[in-house]
């Protein structure tokens, strides 16, 4: 057993100074990061607490919405300013996980939440360049129904997990990172999580010594008529094999504005820009959905077991946009 130290930070100064140097890693809700290690795919040596720091949920200057990143998914899914101004974020949180992890993870720990596979937790007997770089990826030529079919790798086909990033992804959210040295960057979700290319160990933008500070949400009217879709094996407590959200604007019978991301198809929250281009100033009918659709999956690239994702992401999209239009699909 890997003995760890233990410090509780009482604020971002605090836990910036704590995470300085060294194998340091920061514990909000543990929901991921406890449960790997307990598999022996994670071995931190030393961990920062900052669940204890502020996690407040609040308007922000332009009248979008501030949410600290150690916010619990519960308190976000739950807040009258999400679910009114943005309920597609209600709803994803509410269709990740279960009520317990909710109740304990928290914003910035989302967000961080390791891009994982079957392959990626079984440290004892396969190959995996997240764990190990270089050392090969088991998931290609394996099981594969539940994995990436839009931006993978010959050295990672893993999907990201995430409901909730999902949507902010969808919502065009800015991530704001503190540093050592006391500046905040601020940094689109889109670009945030990285494609695997030929290092998917390295997951995000996140430089050594930093930490997400806080997600803010710009104000939108798109985001108002929003809504979120997860299909999955099982009915709860289990990741997507494909989620749309999505937010739609009319003006007529005409697409004035449109936002989309999908789930369970790519290493990181897909913001479906093809789509969304498609669709604006067009007609809003299950015909130009369908198109729309076609063109942002075109260069999906299935594997032996998840060739089905290619349609059944193509009939959540054009079912989702059919709904928030109000035309039949």
């Amino acid at each position: 057993m890997t003995p760890v130290s233990y410090a509780r930070a009482g604020s971002t100064a605090e836990a910036l100074q704590q995470i300085a140097g060294g194998d340091h890693r920061l514990l909000g809700g543990g929901t991921n990061l406890v449960d790997l290690m307990r598999k022996g795919v994670e071995h931190p040596r030393a961990l920062v607490d900052v669940s204890g720091l502020p996690g407040l949920i609040e308007e922000s200057a332009d009248a979008g919405l501030m949410i600290g990143a150690a916010a619990r998914n519960s308190a976000v899914a739950a807040h009258p300013l999400v679910r009114t101004r943005y309920p597609m974020l209600s709803r994803a949180i509410l269709a990740g996980a279960s009520a317990q992890i909710r109740n304990m993870a928290t914003t910035g720990g989302n967000l961080l939440q390791r891009t994982r596979c079957m392959y990626f937790a079984d440290a004892a007997a396969s190959r995996c360049n997240k764990r190990v770089p270089g050392s090969g990826c088991d998931a290609i030529g394996g099981f594969t129904r539940y994995h990436a079919i839009l931006g993978a790798s010959e050295a990672c086909v893993a999907t990201h997990p995430s409901d909730m990033a999902v949507a902010l992804a969808a919502l065009d959210a800015r991530v704001h990172i503190a540093g050592a040295g006391g500046g905040v960057r601020v940094v689109p979700v889109t670009e945030f999580h990285r494609l695997p290319g030929d290092r998917p160990d390295v997951e995000t933008l996140l430089e050594p010594g930093e930490m997400i500070v806080a997600v803010a949400l710009p104000p939108s009217d798109v985001a108002a008529r929003s809504t979120y879709r997860k299909v999955r094996d099982r009915a709860s407590y289990a990741f997507a094999l494909v989620s749309v959200a999505a937010g739609l604007t009319l003006d007529g019978d005409r697409v004035a504005d449109v936002r989309i991301a999908l789930g369970g198809v790519a290493h990181k929250p897909w913001r479906a820009l093809r789509a969304e281009a498609a669709l604006r100033g067009g007609p809003a009918s299950a015909e130009a959905f369908a198109s729309a659709a076609a063109a942002e999956l075109a260069d999906a690239v299935p594997l032996a077991d998840n060739g089905f994702k290619i349609e059944l992401a193509r009939r959540t999209l054009v079912a989702l946009l059919s709904e928030l239009s109000g035309s039949v699909a």
